[in-house]
């Protein structure tokens, strides 16, 4: 393995974080503060406890996974599209690295960079409300597996995309929605009949559920579950990519 290839691409996408540092890390971290100044603090404090655990502790995974999952597409997402729109592309694949180098690179840095944002909102969830997180283990396990899974389904989006318009369609109109829609502000099981069985069909459900249960001990849908989607959606990402590079999908012409 091309391993030398594999740190210069990660380090210089890694470098491109620091020089965007508040695009990055500061504006996504500013934004989800509010979310805890708004529901947190100021609507969170007015509601009954969720299964024993106060509102503004309860939305902290929620808010957490809803960062990380826009944040994994755009930045890996960018990161492939911008040499297909700078032609330098080409380059990349006459390069020594074999496919699997190049997705390495690409996606270890924008997981790296999601990890990095969701553990900083989590500090800063801290001075906000009580945090606390029953199984440490399990919520590294689904911030790794969410952060790699998203950022594979960024690099697909990156390929695909045609133009910035396409490349920001996917993460603002279908996923954040569908976030919203995954019980990041709610349990699913408030919701009444027919609203929660059409909600069991959003996989963002079983994503946020997952991650509430390493904090909580107690989520919408079992553990297993949770994983098993998250398992199936990782090898479906790959199992995308792998065809991208065998055909040549909107890589060569």
């Amino acid at each position: 393995m091309n391993i030398r290839g594999v740190w210069a691409l990660y380090s210089f996408e890694m470098q491109r974080t620091w020089r965007t540092l508040w695009q990055s890390i500061v504006t996504p971290v500013i934004t989800t503060v509010l979310y805890f100044v708004v529901f947190g603090s100021a609507i969170g404090s007015r509601m009954e406890d969720i299964g024993g655990v106060d509102y503004g502790a309860f939305i902290v995974p929620g808010l957490m996974m809803l960062s990380l999952l826009t944040q994994s597409i755009s930045n890996a997402s960018f990161g492939i599209y911008f040499p297909k729109f700078s032609g330098t592309v080409y380059e990349m694949l006459s390069a020594p690295m074999s496919p699997i180098e190049l997705v390495m690179g690409y996606v270890g840095a924008a997981a790296t960079k999601s990890i990095l944002l969701g553990l900083i909102i989590l500090a800063t969830a801290n001075l906000f409300v009580d945090v606390r997180i029953e199984y440490p283990l399990a919520m590294i396990l689904f911030l790794v597996l969410t952060a790699v899974t998203f950022s594979l389904f960024g690099f697909i989006i990156g390929i695909w995309a045609d133009g910035f318009e396409q490349l920001s369609f996917i993460p603002m109109l279908i996923v954040t929605p569908l976030t919203f829609l995954g019980g990041a502000f709610y349990s699913i099981n408030m919701l009444p009949d027919p609203w929660r069985t059409i909600s069991l069909f959003n996989p963002v459900v079983y994503l946020v559920s997952g991650f509430r249960w390493s904090f909580y001990g107690e989520g919408d849908v079992t553990i297993g579950l949770s994983l098993g989607i998250t398992a199936v959606f990782l090898f479906a990402c790959l199992g995308v990519i792998i065809w991208i590079f065998r055909t040549g999908y909107r890589l060569k012409e």
